[in-house]
């Protein structure tokens, strides 16, 4: 198991050695839980795309310290902007970044309607947390998903 930025947690299934463009190389083959999707990442640069291994149960607890911070200041830029900036964090890969981006959301979604993008983006944010989580946890997503909803509710 390991965690692919934006696509979520996936199973690696196999490594299998590829040529590309005359070059030998070695692949991860991860397919993507939620979705089934396929991916084969270079194993010489998987540190490099943010590849990385599921968080610890005492990591969850961090995670969840940041979905519970009210006191971060959400910026005043457009929605464009602010899009824009919520999915570069969204591809850093990190947990941390994923919480902050649901948090943010969540809390202006309170003050504003949000925008489609926005949105879809909240969602994506949450099932990214929801699913990691559950599995540093070893609980049904859904639990964790009324436990993130209720830290907004």
């Amino acid at each position: 198991m390991a965690v692919y930025p934006a696509h979520g947690v996936g199973v690696i299934e196999a490594i299998e050695n590829q040529t590309v463009a005359g070059i030998a190389q070695d692949f991860y083959v991860m397919k993507i839980l939620d979705n089934a999707m396929k991916i084969m990442i270079p194993t010489a640069s998987s540190d490099n795309v943010g590849l990385r291994a599921i968080i610890s149960k005492k990591e969850v607890d961090a995670v969840l310290d940041i979905l519970r911070a009210r006191d971060n200041e959400i910026g005043t830029q457009t929605w464009n902007r602010r899009y824009r900036d919520y999915m570069e964090k969204i591809k850093t890969g990190s947990i941390h970044e994923v919480a902050a981006v649901l948090r943010d959301l969540y809390l202006l979604s309170v003050d504003k309607d949000l925008s489609y993008g926005e949105r879809k983006m909240m969602d994506t944010a949450k099932n990214l947390l929801v699913m990691e989580i559950s599995l540093a946890r070893k609980v049904d997503e859904s639990k964790i998903e009324k436990l993130i909803d209720n830290l907004f509710n």
